[in-house]
């Protein structure tokens, strides 16, 4: 059974064959799927998934690209959404992205260590979009003792040591299928370093398919591809790759069976 922690389907590259799509997942061997709300129009999409689909479940937050438009009515309303069911499992995808300018960096730092503290308060752990602000990134995570309630560092792109940092806090990392282009040697290193039990595999589809179906739009339907280079670089079995990230989400994301 494979456990897909960040995917999309909200996502209109889907709207053509969503649910088709989604009946398939388990004769895939797709047995769970984590929809990322990253905005206020996809987190009221994420919830259609969730009650159409049992075996998705949702992360409710705003990706830093869009906290230009949050402010204090719109938070309360993400406040409230957690409420309103017990398959929301993460606060997420929130962060820092320092790759565009727009919005600022301050604005994105006041709603990162917002979306924290809310994760504190409801003692989710919480899913991390970090794009060239890996000091920034950690700085506030430690500030905030984010370590206390966890999470994962979704798409990691930095390096083995900026990764030692991040399981220090006991977060985990989020393996995608970056790890299969031949000139990702940095996320090879650092999928051989981290313990496996830290591990997690997502897809962020429908963005950045692995090797062979580079460049095609990304369905969890890959991850066997991701999970494959995953276990040559550890030198371990599929199936353990398989299996044990799969554990590891279940019990980061307070998933019963």
């Amino acid at each position: 059974m494979i456990f897909e922690s960040h995917a999309h389907y909200d996502d209109k590259a889907f709207d053509s064959d969503r649910d088709k799509l989604l009946k398939s997942m388990p004769e895939n061997g797709v047995g769970y799927i984590l929809n990322a709300g990253s905005s206020m129009k996809s987190i009221s999409k994420t919830f259609s998934l969730m009650e159409n689909y049992p075996f998705i479940y949702g992360a409710f937050g705003i990706h830093p690209s869009d906290t230009a438009k949050l402010n204090e009515e719109n938070f309360k309303w993400l406040k409230n959404q957690f409420k309103a069911s017990e398959k929301v499992v993460a606060v997420g995808e929130i962060g820092l992205d320092y790759y565009w300018d727009d919005p600022d960096r301050e604005t994105q730092k006041i709603w990162f260590v917002r979306q924290l503290e809310l994760a504190g308060v409801l003692n989710l752990p919480v899913i991390v979009h970090s794009r060239e602000a890996a000091k920034d990134t950690l700085d506030t995570l430690r500030a905030q003792k984010a370590g206390q309630y966890g999470g994962v560092m979704h798409c990691f792109s930095y390096t083995k040591e900026t990764a030692r940092e991040c399981l220090k806090m006991n977060f985990h990392i989020g393996i995608g299928g970056v790890v299969t282009f031949k000139n990702a040697q940095k996320l090879k290193e650092v999928a051989a370093y981290t313990p496996l039990d830290r591990i997690l595999i997502e897809t962020d589809c429908p963005y950045l398919a692995p090797v062979p179906f580079r460049g095609k739009r990304n369905t969890s339907a890959y991850l066997p591809n991701i999970a494959e280079e995953i276990a040559k670089v550890k030198g371990i079995s599929y199936e353990e790759v398989i299996q044990k990230t799969a554990e590891n989400a279940l019990k980061l994301f307070k998933i019963t069976i």
